[in-house]
């Protein structure tokens, strides 16, 4: 059986219109193992045309073209992928050496697209270079070579996954008198070793060397002459390790470490691309970092703002009094403005009878807008919030003064800065609104509240008196006051977190605090993604940028892409390649934009902390990953166009392009 046959072979190109151009007619030929045939012609005779049909390059011919009795015009587009990269061995006139690999990985760029292990290529490919005499210099890049130095390097490529059949094309045109000597005499030692070699030449010194010469005019065989006999033939079996790789591809690994060794050659760009799109990741980052370092901070001052032995317990609000949506956090402030649902003596002994529960203490919270206020030397000032005395407040809150005795009131630090720095032991009324009825009375002023440390409540005017001293106030205008707050004491804070879910399971509602702090917290979380989706827009401009530098990436390398898929790199080993590079950019801008984001978090809270004492960048891990990952999707998504267009290159086409 013929190692290579071509019957009746017939290939026609499309002009413009509905001409069409006859490139090869009713070609028949046959070749078999250990050949060194040469396919001489005019230009434009369809030398080209045939060596890109039997190189599994152009499947869109009518006829047989066989190999070892399969026709390869059959063959699905995976099964020429696997023939290109196990059959042929390509030599180009040009080398079509890929300019940023080491000769080492420019020869084994073929092994490598079938995953074949590294020490296995490497020493496959130093065996080929030392037959061929460059040994001493795998290391280098092809522009440090000489022609002829290049042109081995192309035939160590085409021989190093053991192909049967060699096609070079014009394999010494570009080479001087001596070096065409000594490729020749390598294609020759090919030849011999039972490989059957077909080269498209011009050169009658070439086809001097070969075996067999077939002459071709106007996409015809005009005449096939016997050549020059080559000897000592020894027709070699496809080894164990080629049917091996028959059924490997490109490795995920291997396509990231080609898309580095690609960027690697346009550094300064891609590290420009990298930086550009970096900001508006680190954007994004600040921003919810910041947001988590405000929100931390409220929560923290907030746990401070409270006595850790002491929990608080409001009755359910009826949330039909807020204008807001009922799931609304805020609609927690308005229902507890004005008069509120008291608890009742059954309300009491159930609270008391939580475990862990050490004692109770009754209060009263009321708050209101401009219904309540406070009277000093004629000057009225509105008050937003009267609450009693608790354990929650201790001495340590009290900047000025003391806590309050009967008859006594304290007012915190807004109220006081109104009022008059020296308001401590001064006389005040005090007016309040509950149930649409006033009532008004004279207290000291026994201190100055303040809760250690900025909270949300800080800036609203608020009074504390003895639930006592209210209660008898409102006795004596026939009004009783029941609790509409409870303080529940325990001895270990260790138990503050089991009585709250017992108080929730109950169904009665938490602290004024815990109320205040939710409603901030989603304040906050809403001002924050606000701003991080503000910022998340400078991350459309860098897809769009990573997807411009991609595709001119794909234009720059439209000759190596034809090379790969003539060593027989599949579609999606193209794309994989570029998704890669793709997967790289993201992953270097979202690890510059982590480590800015760093530098900046240190910095701020380095000049927060001097002036405020706070932190006010937060960086979670969370962040980070979002970051980092939110950059790789981007990258790659926008990567996955230019991959497409690349893996859809036509092989010929491309190999055309200078």
């Amino acid at each position: 059986m013929k190692l290579l046959e071509l019957k009746n072979v017939n290939k026609y190109y499309n002009l413009a219109g509905t001409q069409r151009y006859h490139a090869l007619t009713n070609v028949n030929v046959s070749f078999e193992k250990g050949e060194l045939v040469s396919i001489i012609g005019e230009s434009g005779s369809g030398k080209s045309t045939l060596m890109n049909l039997i190189g599994g390059l152009d499947s869109d011919f009518s006829g047989e073209l066989l190999v070892e009795g399969k026709n390869i015009g059959t063959f699905s587009e995976k099964e020429l992928d696997r023939y290109r990269k196990n059959k042929i061995g390509f030599v180009f006139q040009s080398f079509n050496l890929i300019p940023h690999l080491s000769v080492l990985d420019n020869v084994t760029i073929a092994m490598t697209l079938s995953n074949v292990s590294k020490d296995k290529r490497v020493k496959r490919a130093e065996e080929i270079l030392k037959d061929v005499g460059l040994e001493k210099h795998i290391h280098k890049k092809p522009n440090q070579l000489s022609g002829g130095q290049k042109q081995r390097v192309a035939i160590a490529r085409a021989l190093i996954n053991d192909p049967e059949i060699i096609v070079a094309d014009e394999p010494t045109g570009a080479l001087d008198s001596q070096t065409t000597s000594q490729v020749l005499d390598i294609i020759t030692d090919i030849a011999r070793s039972g490989k059957l070699v077909i080269m498209v030449t011009h050169s009658e010194k070439v086809a001097s060397y070969s075996s067999r010469v077939i002459e071709i005019s106007d996409g015809q065989i005009v005449a096939d002459k016997k050549g020059i006999d080559i000897d000592d033939l020894n027709v070699a079996e496809v080894s164990a390790d080629t049917a091996e790789k028959d059924k490997q591809n490109l490795s995920f690994f291997s396509s990231i470490k080609l898309a580095f060794l690609n960027m690697k050659e346009k550094k300064t760009r891609n590290i420009l691309v990298s930086l550009g799109s970096s900001i508006g990741i680190m954007s994004v980052i600040l921003m919810l970092s910041i947001g988590n370092g405000v929100k931390g901070y409220f929560n923290n001052t907030m746990k401070n703002y409270v006595n850790p032995l002491v929990v608080e317990v409001n009755m359910p609000q009826d949330k039909s009094k807020s204008p807001l949506p009922a799931d609304d956090p805020r609609s927690n402030m308005f229902s507890m403005m004005g008069s509120q649902t008291p608890f009742e003596e059954k309300d009491i002994e159930k609270l008391k009878g939580i475990k862990n529960v050490k004692s109770v203490e009754e209060g009263f919270n009321l708050i209101s807008l401009g219904t309540n206020s406070v009277t000093y030397n004629d000057k009225k000032t509105a008050v937003m919030a009267v609450a009693t005395i608790s354990s929650n407040i201790t001495s340590s809150n009290i900047k000025k003064g003391s806590l309050p005795k009967k008859d006594e009131i304290v007012l915190n630090e807004a109220l006081a800065k109104k009022l008059g720095d020296d308001i401590v032991g001064k006389k005040i009324t005090l007016n309040i609104s509950i149930d649409e009825h006033s009532y008004k009375n004279d207290f000291t002023v026994s201190g100055i509240y303040s809760p250690g440390a900025t909270t949300p409540m800080s800036d609203m005017d608020m009074t504390y008196v003895n639930y006592n001293d209210l209660k008898e106030l409102l006795k004596n205008e026939n009004y009783e006051l029941k609790p509409t707050t409870m303080y529940l004491i325990t001895d270990n804070k260790n138990y503050t977190e089991g009585i709250k879910s017992e108080i929730e399971k109950l169904g009665y509602g938490g602290s004024s605090q815990e109320i205040m702090t939710k409603m901030f917290t989603q304040m906050i979380d809403m001002i924050t993604y606000v701003l991080a989706g503000i910022s998340g827009i400078s991350l459309l401009v860098s897809a769009i940028m990573i997807l411009v530098v991609l595709y001119i990436s794909v234009v720059e390398r439209t000759k190596e892409i034809g090379v790969l898929k003539a060593i027989g790199a599949r579609r999606k080993d193209i794309k994989r390649i570029f998704v890669s590079e793709a997967f790289l950019i993201g992953l270097f801008s979202g690890v510059i934009a982590l480590g800015i984001s760093s530098i900046i978090m240190m910095a701020a809270n380095t000049v927060s902390n001097k002036a405020f004492g706070i932190n006010v960048v937060n960086i979670t891990p969370a962040y980070a990953l979002f970051g980092v990952g939110a950059s790789i999707i981007i990258s790659m998504i926008a990567g996955i166009m230019p991959a497409s267009k690349a893996a859809k290159l036509d092989p010929v086409e491309s190999l055309r392009r200078e």
